[in-house]
């Protein structure tokens, strides 16, 4: 199955057999990291992972991905950078994909997010959005499968605070 280009906005933008797909993919590479076996297909590739809302968790484990990937990594905070303050969220993707392969996002409306991946012409992921979290249910869905043995049929009861996080 090729994937290759497309964006990771929402899970409802893929099939069931696409998600099963990327759930054996990340099964795959997390045995590979665990048995030693080193490969980075995506060396000499870069990605800008931008955040709006910090989170400990979700920069390292895109980091550490992307490292072990061969990616180059460059991490926007807040801080570091004016991506709809003094510079158009169109303006920041059109930029951004000239200098990286992929974009992340993680913050607050969904529309920015879908904002980025309209203007960029590489793949954007949603790390995070008042709205959905699909890398984070990814990430649930791997977890379960590998405990349960499947998916298909179990029931999910979320019970904390779900504000921002799911």
């Amino acid at each position: 199955m090729n994937l290759k280009g497309r964006d990771f906005l929402t899970l409802k933008d893929y099939t069931p057999e696409e998600i099963e797909y990327l759930i054996e993919l990340a099964a795959k590479l997390k045995k590979m990291k665990k048995d030693g076996v080193v490969e980075q297909p995506l060396l000499g590739k870069n990605v800008a992972l931008i955040f709006e809302k910090t989170s400990t968790r979700t920069r390292c484990s895109f980091e550490v991905a992307a490292h072990d990937l061969g990616m180059g990594v460059t991490y926007l905070d807040p801080k570091g950078s004016q991506i709809g303050k003094k510079e158009s969220i169109a303006d920041t993707a059109r930029v951004l994909c000239t200098m990286f392969e992929g974009i992340e996002y993680r913050g607050f409306g969904q529309e920015i997010v879908e904002d980025l991946a309209k203007y960029s012409s590489v793949p954007v992921w949603n790390g995070l959005t008042n709205e959905y979290h699909p890398t984070q249910m990814l990430a649930d869905m791997l977890t379960i499968k590998e405990k349960l043995g499947r998916l298909k049929g179990v029931k999910f009861v979320y019970m904390g605070d779900a504000r921002y996080n799911m």
